[in-house]
């Protein structure tokens, strides 16, 4: 299948792609260990099991065959501004088409803060980039992951110094202009949390323009120990907008990482979260919540390996799909021999609300130590015909007592939302989705 791979258009257009990098930086190592990598496993085909149910490949090879190179944008500052909320004030890093732009981000002056761009630093030769990247995912060995370091030029660079709480969230806009032509844009960003440190990041997405776009997006976080870190990511895109995003974390001792992803609109969408806890006491929270419909398609695989004894982790991943919508969810839960004391929870629930709706949902768990306490499940089914009945007896419309249901549903995820008023821009979000007028 490799070879097959080798031989496709998309491949030839990667291969032209890297061959086309300045060769000159450390850096570059890191790149060509990773081509090295993707030409032994290929791009994935179906009969991938990670790749079973979401065939990025075909897509890439029927819109995005020549890997297209950068033009230049025309984006303004009113197209970013269409993504800031309501009463939330954020340190604004905006990327356009995988590369950063100065003029439309801020310039951010945190004390215990180092906030670069990936090509500075590559330049610089930067001792947090040669010290972290690629710690996180070094184990990794997926295609798509292996794709992004091959083709590394851009992204964020974001260290804060151990005992610094950055106060407002540091938010990163990954905006392709698909205006002129398909856009294929490929940003890596690299978080480094020191010790007792705190802060939240957020990551939104938005097309403009009619072509398709495809994002591969991959960020690493390291996280020292005692430090607690948010990490958020919106996705309501355009269905010409094709995403694979990959985020990668390594915890240390007592720490804290609660990851939080919220999709509801675009073409294919692929999202990657893998946490390695590796130090004793540490917390992992994971929550997810997918309200699509039309044929987008959302892939969340997830996977929590536990190294270490006790520490905790919590998954829990809702879905709602409608029309001719696609589901899948695939977590993983792997408890170490060493990880004595480990509470892992997992549970992914979906409701359909059409016939032609499909979810396709995997929850495992591999555990080698004797004194631990997890559980996993899953539920698919529809509305619960039983309460919609009573709604209704109460008086509420059909339509009012659909949508009650739905939000009530939902609500539990957007709930463990910290960041009040990126809360409530996602309720009203869901709200209008849901036609909720109750």
């Amino acid at each position: 299948m490799a070879e097959l791979a080798e031989k496709s258009k998309v491949m030839e257009g990667i291969v032209n792609r890297f061959n086309s990098l300045n060769t000159s930086s450390d850096f570059h190592k890191n790149r060509k260990e990773a081509m090295d990598l993707l030409n032994t496993i290929g791009l994935p085909s179906p009969k991938n099991e990670e790749y079973k149910f979401t065939n990025i490949t075909k897509i890439l090879e029927k819109e995005f065959n020549s890997i297209p190179h950068q033009f230049n944008s025309k984006i303004q500052k009113e197209a970013i501004q269409k993504l800031d909320i309501e009463g939330l004030d954020v340190h604004k890093l905006v990327f356009i088409n995988g590369v950063y732009s100065s003029e439309l981000s801020d310039k951010i002056d945190i004390k215990g803060v180092t906030v670069k761009n990936i090509q500075q630093a590559i330049e610089e030769n930067d001792e947090s980039l040669n010290k972290y990247f690629g710690k996180a995912a070094k184990s990794n060995r997926d295609a798509f992951l292996a794709l992004n370091t091959a083709l590394t030029e851009d992204g964020a660079l974001i260290h804060v110094s151990d005992n610094i709480v950055v106060e407002k969230p540091i938010a990163l806009y990954f905006i392709n202009d698909s205006s002129e032509s398909t856009v294929y844009s490929n940003s890596r960003n690299l978080v480094i949390a020191g010790k007792s440190s705190q802060a939240n990041f957020l990551e939104f997405f938005l097309t403009e323009g009619n072509e398709s776009s495809f994002s591969n997006i991959a960020s690493e976080v390291v996280i020292d120990e005692n430090a607690h870190i948010g990490y958020y990511r919106v996705q309501n895109n355009k269905e010409t907008a094709y995403q694979v995003g990959t985020t990668q974390v390594h915890q240390s001792r007592s720490s804290v990482f609660s990851a939080y992803t919220f999709t509801l609109n675009g073409a294919i969408i692929r999202n990657n979260l893998n946490v390695t806890v590796d130090g004793e006491g540490c917390e992992t929270n994971m929550y997810g919540l997918y309200l699509i419909n039309g044929k987008t398609h959302v892939d969340n695989h997830t996977a929590v390996d536990h190294v270490q004894p006790h520490c905790e982790s919590n998954e829990l991943y809702k879905g709602i799909l409608e029309d001719t919508a696609k589901g899948v969810f695939n977590g993983k839960v792997f408890v170490r021999k060493e990880a004595q004391k480990t509470n892992a929870f997992q549970s992914n629930k979906n409701i359909l609300l059409s016939d032609t709706a499909v979810v396709n949902t995997k929850p495992q768990l591999e555990i080698w130590a004797d004194d631990v306490k997890c559980s996993h499940g899953c539920t698919t089914g529809q509305l619960d015909e039983d309460a919609l009945f009573y709604l209704r007896s109460r008086g509420l419309s059909k339509d009012s007592s659909r949508a009650l249901l739905l939000y009530a549903f939902a609500i539990e995820v957007l709930e463990t939302v910290k960041l009040d008023p990126l809360k409530n821009f996602l309720e009203n979000l869901i709200s209008e989705r849901l036609h909720k007028d109750f």
